[in-house]
């Protein structure tokens, strides 16, 4: 099974029944033999240009571990979904994703070093 990142733009007039869109977005990737691993929902945005002319949306974002043929179902299915104004599903680089996480441990071990070597 391989790493994924789903990032779904939501209709804004659905914003408050966000947990149900979402509970329907787990149901597909369990449903296609998937695992949500994380999930964030980043809430409602301006969007750069109009989409479907919506100048708003809720973005939805999820880890996800899935087998080799559930990327398609995933995406035929958010393309016609009335909820989904835009996707992105992206295969995720365990190379980069490592080398992130260490430059996050390094920054935030330099902070915490200037942080103690100040006097007060």
């Amino acid at each position: 099974m391989q790493q994924y990142e789903l990032t779904v733009l939501v209709h804004p007039d659905l914003e408050t029944e966000i947990e149900k869109t979402t509970t329907t977005l787990k149901s597909l990737v369990t449903d296609n033999g998937g695992k949500v691993l994380k999930e964030d929902s980043w809430g409602k945005k301006k969007l750069a240009y109009a989409i479907k002319k919506q100048n708003f949306a809720v973005y939805v974002y999820m880890d996800l571990e899935l087998p080799p043929e559930a990327p398609l179902v995933i995406s035929n299915n958010l393309n016609i979904a009335d909820y989904s104004l835009r996707y992105l599903l992206v295969k995720v680089d365990e190379k980069e994703r490592i080398k992130r996480e260490e430059s996050k441990k390094r920054s935030a071990n330099n902070e915490e070093e200037e942080d103690n070597g100040k006097k007060y």
